[in-house]
């Protein structure tokens, strides 16, 4: 015993020394969809993959994006418009990720939506704005990889979500947080169901990056904005110090 345990440790940790050495081979043909490709980590990734080989597609909320990233890239990266609050939007990028690795599956989806949320006290929220921000950062992104998992499974490829890891701490109202720790969830429920297509799951937890997620214009826009929608007796419970603190 004093020999098998040692032994055993020994052989798990030569054993992740060599995976965690193994480098993918043959990038050429290999398909990598990536969302929220406008700006920030999304773009930068989009960039980075395309040098190295991959076929890239990359999904921008917006056509100015979409062409600001070609403009800097190989001819072999494409771009589609994707709205993931929009269920149609969700189909056409499906159905042009479809096309685009057609008789080959797709290698790689790389879930990467950051959106916005009003940093506020739940009080001060409806349902709506749960919504708003549920549908993009979490539920579309779902929708968007069940779409996909057939031609993933048909590549035994891999889906890698990015969650920004400062949504994990639930410091302030609305859906933000709710958004990361679903992402979180689903990865860990989908990773364990696709190991027998060979399919990987990963979640990548990151800090923040230059984005308008941190923009403090933007955070005192809809400050103000839900603190005047209050009724008179929320507003009063906080009172006019509180607001401007």
């Amino acid at each position: 015993l004093h020999v098998a345990i040692p032994a055993s440790i020994l052989s798990l940790i030569i054993y992740w020394l060599i995976r965690d050495r193994r480098r993918v081979g043959n990038l050429s043909g290999k398909h990598v969809f990536i969302t929220g490709c406008d700006t920030g980590l999304g773009n930068s990734l989009a960039k980075w993959l395309d040098k190295r080989g991959f076929c890239v597609i990359a999904a921008c909320a917006t056509e100015k994006g979409g062409q600001e990233l070609r403009s800097c890239s190989s001819l072999s990266l494409k771009t589609v418009n994707l709205d993931l609050s929009d269920a149609d939007s969700i189909a056409r990028a499906v159905l042009f990720v479809m096309e685009e690795t057609a008789g080959k599956g797709l290698f790689g989806l790389v879930n990467n939506a950051e959106g916005t949320a009003p940093v506020v006290p739940t009080d001060w929220l409806r349902i709506e704005d749960f919504h708003s921000v549920l549908e993009m950062s979490l539920l579309g992104l779902i929708e968007i990889t069940l779409k996909l998992l057939p031609v993933l499974k048909k590549a035994e490829g891999r889906v890698v979500n990015l969650i920004n890891a400062k949504g994990l701490m639930a410091i302030v109202g609305g859906g933000y947080s709710l958004s990361k720790w679903g992402m979180e969830a689903f990865s860990d429920n989908l990773r364990v169901e696709m190991q027998h297509f060979g399919v990987k799951v990963s979640i990548v937890e990151h800090g923040f990056f230059k984005a308008g997620l941190v923009n403090s214009d933007v955070i005192e826009r809809d400050l103000l904005r839900l603190w005047n929608r209050l009724t008179p007796e929320i507003r009063d419970s906080y009172g006019e110090k509180y607001f401007v603190e």
